[in-house]
């Protein structure tokens, strides 16, 4: 199978010694010397060693051959480890996944079960790394339907623990997954913490959280639960211009499908009541000041963030039915004018 790395050394040492007879051999053992080097500085790894499994494989691919040492990893999951080991485990899995294309393929729903056990784990970074193998997974199309299984796990997971980079895994793998209907219930529940998740100060968990929720706001039985989920009175100032311009762009996004979802015929035919202190009344409130940040949004330096800010004041200007004509933001002093 697999040769140790002492092996590979030996064979370096063979080479050196050929190469030295050609023209360019001083470079050539220069950098054999920094190879040798460069392995030697880091830890002894035995053959069988997660990282060294990972290393050898990506190379074994790269000529084309069937390495195994996917199965390998998965097959030591299955044995008793302590949380680092399983950690660094589903961290080299992960890798495969991404870079052994053919072996993740021939991978089955028991080895996508054996990594969903993980989520159980009582340390979080086995969880966090698990989420990651499962969004490895995911991006294979026979895999999806399995991984769908733990999707109210993964709920409960960044609902209950307060971890970013839990949030991050878990919110990635949510929003790289179709979520069927029977979630939904279970996403209403933990709706106020996917808010809370938006309105933290971690960049990467709110992109995360906004995507989600803008998915979540197209459809119709979820739109009153987010519309009337409560927010911090300073919600507006995701919008402020100050802002990471990748999350002002989904911010305006997520705005633009509530108002949009909002002004459908079938959920204005209901009188719906709101909360004082919901999402609903924070951006389309009597007392909102969304169309001054809007204002300020249309000059932004980015042009994703311009564009997307025309279309929330369109949007919020005029019936659903006329919002698919295009616009232009070369004149929109009438937007601004009506909106004050």
């Amino acid at each position: 199978m697999g040769k140790s790395i002492p092996q590979y050394l030996g064979q370096l040492d063979i080479c050196k010694s050929v190469v030295s007879l050609a023209t360019g051999a001083g470079a050539i053992y220069l950098l054999y010397k920094a190879i040798k080097a460069g392995i030697k500085c880091k830890p002894p790894l035995c053959s069988n060693s997660p990282i060294c499994i990972a290393r050898l494989a990506v190379e074994r691919e790269r000529h084309g051959r069937d390495s195994g040492e996917l199965r390998r990893l998965l097959n030591s999951l299955e044995c008793k480890q302590d949380e680092y080991a399983k950690s660094m485990i589903l961290h080299s899995i992960t890798r495969c996944v991404y870079l052994l294309e053919a072996e993740a393929s021939a991978c089955t729903t028991d080895d996508i079960a054996l990594v969903g056990y993980m989520l159980d784990d009582r340390d979080n970074s086995v969880k966090t790394q698990a989420l990651n193998t499962l969004k490895a997974f995911s991006g294979i199309r026979k895999f999806r339907l399995k991984i769908q299984e733990h999707a109210i796990k993964v709920l409960e997971l960044i609902s209950t623990i307060w971890d970013t980079e839990l949030h991050v895994a878990g919110l990635r793998l949510l929003n790289n997954l179709p979520l069927p209907d029977y979630v939904h219930p279970q996403l209403r529940r933990v709706m106020p913490a996917l808010m809370e998740i938006l309105q933290s100060d971690y960049i990467l968990a709110q992109v995360q959280a906004i995507r989600l929720l803008s998915y979540l706001a197209q459809k119709n039985d979820l739109l009153y639960d987010i519309l009337n989920c409560q927010v911090h009175s300073n919600f507006l100032s995701l919008f402020q211009p100050t802002q990471p311009g990748s999350l002002l762009y989904e911010v305006l996004v997520f705005a633009e499908r509530l108002s949009e979802g909002r002004n459908a015929p079938h959920y204005r035919a209901v009188k719906w009541h709101y909360n004082e202190q919901s999402l609903h009344e924070s951006l389309f409130g009597e007392e909102s000041r969304l169309a001054d940040r809007l204002l300020a949004l249309v000059i932004h330096p980015e042009e994703d963030v311009q564009i997307q800010a025309c279309k929330v004041i369109v949007s919020l200007q005029y019936p659903q039915d006329l919002r698919a004509r295009s616009f232009t933001c070369q004149s929109s002093s009438s937007y601004f004018k009506n909106m004050e």
